[in-house]
Parts: structure tokens; C-alpha cells; sequence
């Protein structure tokens, strides 16, 4: 079987835009939750966000596309700036930045996860407007809508919402031919996605792929679900630093935000080869699902856990061997019950050995851009250094758990990242030292 390694790494966060950035400031422990911009929430039980620091999308697309940033939705804008930020960090020249791509774009996949993007408010207001019945202006006339309301959307509109779409416009600009796929499993996505793109370069279908995934719930629409779902604090709006507290009996919810992380994964001689930086090798991949119920994880955790137990399996690796996990931790109380039940069946004792470094208190619960968590846990490995654990207690459910408030270093061989989603899908990634 083919050995994969991590030979790029692509971040956009709350906390900073670029790897670097959002690595020295994760290590800080700088929080990126604060009080929403983007729009007036004054009306959100929930005013607080894990929002990305302003940036313009034509700095991160080659001159002669930026007129397709028209039809770029949000979570489609991140995911562009991830992969700028990756290819940049692998010494890799793309379309976007050569004449000549420096790599075979027929063996160069792509797999990037989606969340549902939520539209924006403001194109579809005139458009809803028109449509109003006559005899009730609060209800939809559809045959309105159909003859005068949807003539007030620009053609392309609904190109801006396909989730496929962040892979689609990461491909155009960067030439890329091998195998490409979205995966749309909420939270799941971006590591189911970078366990295809593992799966693929080790059969030999592609040499190198860029995977992980992006989403922004900073917008009106998205922010009304989660608080349906009452998934939200709604008590921690003058705390914003506070508002996230990954398996603390005080934790009253979660915070939503937006990002993305994207890795490249190259064939190990490949990557040799051209001299390339490694990162760190991925060794093990599983997934599972739970069919408890569509809005919460199976409290035993018995699923989950199961993806992490195959995962280390997938990698010859035990308990014994993981010098640090970065879980879930979304502060919302009953999901990280039943992750901390779940982590403790895979792991064991060994789980009061292994750090632990929740990184959603600092950036908030960014849905398909959980990639952020991937690549928290490859730069934990290439500079043997564990983030804190904001807001993280050292004994939860009763459980010893290994943190620290602020960053230490330590010599990590081996490293876990998982996640869990809405609807059950539960996802794990083993990232080892290079050897």
C-alpha cells in the first residue's frame, strides 16, 4: 500500500487567515468568538460568532478570474483561500501561479466538504417581495414567483449555493484533473472527505490531493436553524471568550462560526522526490454511523468510538501509541457526554495520558470546516507542540482529562483528530511524525 503524507496546509479562521497565522495565534490562545458584523443580530437570542477578519477574495484568484467571484458564495470564498494557502504552503505551482503547473494535473484530485449554504438575504428580498399573494402579502404566491419573482435573480444565481461548487472553483483555478468528489455530512464532511482523498493516492488513482472542507454559519439563515435546534448559547453574549466550554459541566451550548482547512496529501516518493516539506504522514482512516436520531449522537458514544478504534487499527497503532487528540468539543453538554463516552471506549485509560486539545472554544463550531481540526493536528506533529485547551476542564464526567490553558511542547509521534455530525456520521484521522 502507497504511504501518504501531508505536504500542504491551507487555513482560514476566525483567528487568522493563512496556516501560520492561525497557528501562532492558536498557540496564544486567541479567542475568535465576538459579537456578530456581518449583520444586525440584535434580534438572535445567540449575538456572538466565530467570524474570519475581513479580506478581499480578488487577492486569492489569478487576475483573469476574477469575474467568477461574482458567483461565490461565502462558503465557496473560504474554500479558495484555503487552497491558495495550501498550494503556497506546499511549494506547489498550480495555473493560478505558473505558465506550466509543476505536477502531473491528471493525477491531482480534489475532495472538499460542503455544509448547506445558506443564501443571502438580501438578493432574495426584492425577489420575495414581488412574489407577495394579494390576498395575503405574509404568504408566497408561487405562480408569482415563477412568472415575476425569480426574474429577479441574476441567472447564475443558484450556482453561488451548489455545495459542490468550493471543489468546482478549486479545480478550475488550479488546473486540477485527477479524481474529485463533495461530501456533504455537516461536521463530518471535511474528514470523510480527506479520508477519500487517502483511500484514493493509496490504490494509485491519483499522486496528490487536496481535501478538508469549509462553511460559513455566520448569516442570519444559518443561525436560525442551530437556534430551532437549540444547539446555541444564548447566555454568553457579554463573554464571548468564555461562550464555548468543551466538556464543562457549565457548557450551555455552542457558538457557530466559519472557515476552512484543506490539506495536500502527496504519495510519499512523490513527495520525497521534489523535496517537499512533510508535515507529518496520514496512517489511518475509518468512519462510522449511529442511527440514534438525526439531531444528537448516540449517548453510549458506541459509534464514534468505533470510528476511532478502526481508525487507529487502520494505522497498526494502539491507545498507547496517541500523544494527542483533537476531539470534537462542541460545549454543547449532551453531544460531549456522549463524545467523552465514546473516546472512552476507544481509548481506555489511556484517554487520562493523551492530550487533549479541544480547539472550538477558540473558533467556534465551524460545521464542513472542521478541516481546521485536521490541521491543527498535522502542525501539532510537525512542531511538536501542543495548542491549549481554552475552556476545558481537567476532570469532566468524571473523567481525568490532559490539558493545559496554554500551549507546551512535547515530542508527538502520533496524533488524532476526530469528529461527529448531525445525522451520525462520525469520522477519524491518525497523523504520525514522519519516520
Amino acid at each position: 500500500m502507497r504511504r501518504v503524507v501531508v505536504t500542504g496546509v491551507g487555513v482560514v479562521s476566525p483567528i487568522g487567515i493563512g496556516s501560520d497565522t492561525f497557528w501562532t495565534n492558536l498557540l496564544a490562545g486567541q479567542v475568535g468568538i465576538r459579537k456578530i458584523s456581518a449583520f444586525d443580530a440584535s434580534g438572535f437570542p445567540c449575538q456572538i460568532a466565530g467570524e474570519v477578519p475581513a479580506y478581499k477574495i480578488g487577492d486569492f484568484v489569478p487576475k483573469s478570474y476574477r469575474k467568477a467571484t461574482k458567483v461565490m458564495a461565502r462558503d465557496i470564498e473560504l474554500a479558495v483561500i484555503a487552497a491558495d494557502d495550501a498550494f503556497k504552503s506546499a511549494g506547489l505551482q498550480s495555473q493560478a501561479h505558473a505558465e506550466k503547473p509543476s505536477f502531473d494535473v491528471t493525477r491531482f484530485g480534489c475532495n472538499i466538504g460542503a455544509g448547506l449554504i445558506s443564501c443571502e438575504l438580501n438578493e432574495l428580498t426584492s425577489a420575495m417581495t414581488s412574489a407577495r399573494d394579494d390576498a395575503d402579502p405574509n404568504k408566497l404566491n408561487l405562480e408569482k414567483w415563477g412568472r415575476e419573482g425569480m426574474q429577479q435573480l441574476t441567472p447564475l444565481w443558484l450556482l453561488k449555493y451548489l455545495p459542490n461548487m468550493l471543489a468546482c472553483h478549486v479545480t478550475i483555478i488550479h488546473g486540477l484533473m485527477g479524481p474529485s468528489n463533495t461530501i456533504t455530512c455537516d461536521a463530518a464532511s471535511s474528514h470523510l472527505a480527506i479520508g477519500e482523498a487517502f483511500r484514493t493516492i493509496q490504490r494509485g488513482k491519483a499522486d496528490l490531493a487536496i481535501c478538508g472542507g469549509a462553511e460559513s454559519r455566520v448569516n442570519p439563515m444559518g443561525l436560525v436553524r442551530q437556534q430551532l435546534l437549540k444547539r446555541m448559547n444564548e447566555s454568553a453574549n457579554d463573554r464571548p471568550a468564555e461562550a464555548l466550554r468543551p466538556f464543562d459541566t457549565t457548557a450551555a451550548g455552542t457558538v457557530f462560526g466559519e472557515g476552512g482547512g484543506l490539506l495536500i496529501l502527496e504519495e510519499y516518493e512523490s513527495a520525497k522526490k521534489r523535496g517537499a516539506k512533510i508535515y507529518a504522514e496520514l496512517v489511518g482512516f475509518a468512519a462510522s454511523q449511529d442511527t440514534h436520531r438525526i439531531t444528537e449522537p448516540q449517548p453510549t458514544g458506541h459509534s464514534y468510538g468505533k470510528a476511532i478504534e478502526n481508525a487507529l487499527k487502520d494505522a497498526k497503532l494502539t491507545p498507547k501509541d496517541v500523544d494527542l487528540l483533537i476531539p470534537h468539543g462542541t460545549g454543547i453538554a449532551r453531544d460531549d457526554r456522549a463524545e467523552l463516552n465514546g473516546l472512552m471506549k476507544a481509548l481506555g485509560e489511556s484517554l487520562s495520558q493523551i492530550a487533549l486539545s479541544p480547539i472550538k472554544a477558540q473558533v467556534g463550531l465551524l460545521g464542513a470546516g472542521c478541516g481546521i481540526d485536521a490541521c491543527a493536528a498535522v502542525m501539532s506533529v510537525a512542531n511538536s507542540i501542543i495548542p491549549p485547551a481554552m475552556n476545558t476542564p481537567a476532570v469532566a464526567g468524571g473523567t481525568k482529562l490532559n490539558v493545559a490553558i496554554t500551549a507546551r511542547e512535547s515530542a508527538i509521534k502520533t496524533a488524532v483528530s476526530s469528529v461527529y455530525s448531525l445525522g451520525g456520521q462520525n469520522a477519524a484521522l491518525v497523523f504520525t511524525a514522519i519516520s
